[in-house]
């Protein structure tokens, strides 16, 4: 089971030239599609006389989606050596996008790989990498009463409260790492062996 995963925590930027052409790369956070395609749709607005955007992107902590593009550049000069850089560092929901200002002159397919792949690690080298804990949520509906028991797992565990309703009848939702969460929920139902009213979905 996947317990961490690293990504970038915002953006950041690179760039390289070659022969009179310009890459500018762009390294981002992102958490789905919708927000790869915000980032290109601004990139393409904000740079709008470059000839190329080549980009790639992979998201999910089991880095099972992935995507790599070479916008009109030839087959795989672009989008893979871009793809190459994210997979070099380990990272998944992040996106990088390589903006590229033709200069004249050609670089031919060897040149374009190493210009691509040379931005992208730019904007990587200067990117904030994190290490972060894969987590799960619970749901608990629960007496008020019983609220004191609760709260203790709840601190045991170093369970975050997402949110919270204490009335006659009480709701929270928790997060808590992949790791913790089987063994609160052990504590839990044993709660609820106890006699405690507790409902809990998970």
């Amino acid at each position: 089971m996947t317990t961490s995963y690293r990504t970038v925590i915002s953006k950041s930027a690179g760039q390289y030239k070659e022969k009179g052409s310009k890459f500018l790369a762009f390294c981002y956070p992102v958490a789905n599609e919708e927000e790869v395609s915000g980032h290109l749709a601004s990139l393409r607005k904000e740079y709008y006389d470059a000839r190329h955007y080549c980009y790639a992107w992979v998201l999910g902590v089991d880095q099972l989606r992935h995507r790599a593009n070479d916008d009109g550049e030839p087959n795989h000069s672009a989008g893979d050596p871009i793809l190459g850089q994210i997979r070099s560092k380990d990272l998944t929901n992040t996106l990088i996008v390589v903006v590229r200002y033709f200069g004249g002159v050609k670089l031919g397919v060897g040149g374009l790989i190493s210009a691509y792949k040379l931005a992208a690690e730019d904007a990587l080298n200067n990117a904030i990498i994190e290490e972060k804990t894969v987590t799960a949520t619970i749901k608990l509906y629960f007496p008020y009463e019983s609220t004191s028991e609760i709260m203790r797992i709840i601190k045991e565990f170093d369970l975050k409260i997402l949110e919270q309703t204490f009335d006659e009848a009480c709701y929270l939702l928790l997060e808590g790492s992949v790791i913790d969460i089987p063994q609160a929920l052990e504590r839990f139902e044993l709660l609820k062996k106890l006699g405690v009213k507790l409902a809990i979905e998970s």
